[in-house]
């Protein structure tokens, strides 16, 4: 797998990406703080867990309307990023208005979350793919949040500890690859200027 970002094309979602690098690093350095700070505290209790992930939802959801404004451009629909940080947005305010909700609604709510998130995610990397190589890693990212929504709301009576730790293992696995891809379009960004 080749970090070389000089033979990118060079299209205008490629552009904004690039220039806008450092909103897709926070959400994923936001993303594995969540996930390491699950594990460091797994005894967390619900309402804390709550509290974090409202948090995390709505940083997520704040930096991606960032970037959708900040990378607005007429041939750049960015649409799926803007319903991507609107979704992260009212999962963040609906965990916050509703701190008390049981285990098993958060769970749901959770997981319906990551699988809209990733079907989001996989719709625009595939608009991205004509503009950049190896946009797997962007259709990867949204895979995962599918496969882990699903997995979620398959069985979501399983033992809070292990929710707890699910939940930490998906956000640090969405974000790592998240922090990588910001650096590569960073450097992709000093290549062209």
């Amino acid at each position: 797998m080749s970090t070389d970002t000089s033979s990118l094309p060079s299209g205008p979602i490629l552009q904004v990406l690039s220039a806008n690098w450092w909103l897709l690093l926070l959400r994923g350095l936001i993303a594995v703080i969540f996930g390491v700070l699950t594990f460091i505290w797994p005894g967390l209790s619900l309402l804390t867990l709550v509290f974090l992930f409202g948090i995390y939802a709505l940083l997520d959801g704040i930096f991606s309307l960032v970037a959708a404004v900040m990378g607005r451009h007429k041939s750049t629909p960015l649409w799926w990023l803007i319903v991507s940080g609107l979704i992260s947005l009212a999962a963040g305010i609906v965990t916050f208005m509703y701190p008390q909700i049981t285990a098993l609604v958060l769970v749901i709510f959770i997981g319906a979350w990551a699988l809209v998130r990733g079907i989001f995610e996989i719709v625009g990397a595939i608009r991205l793919r004509k503009e950049i190589d190896n946009e797997w890693l962007l259709i990867a990212i949204g895979v995962l949040s599918v496969i882990f929504g699903i997995a979620i709301l398959v069985s979501p009576g399983a033992g809070a500890l292990a929710l707890v730790w699910l939940i930490g293992a998906y956000a640090i696995i969405f974000g790592l690859p998240m922090i990588w891809l910001a650096f590569r379009l960073r450097k992709h960004n000093k290549g062209e200027s």
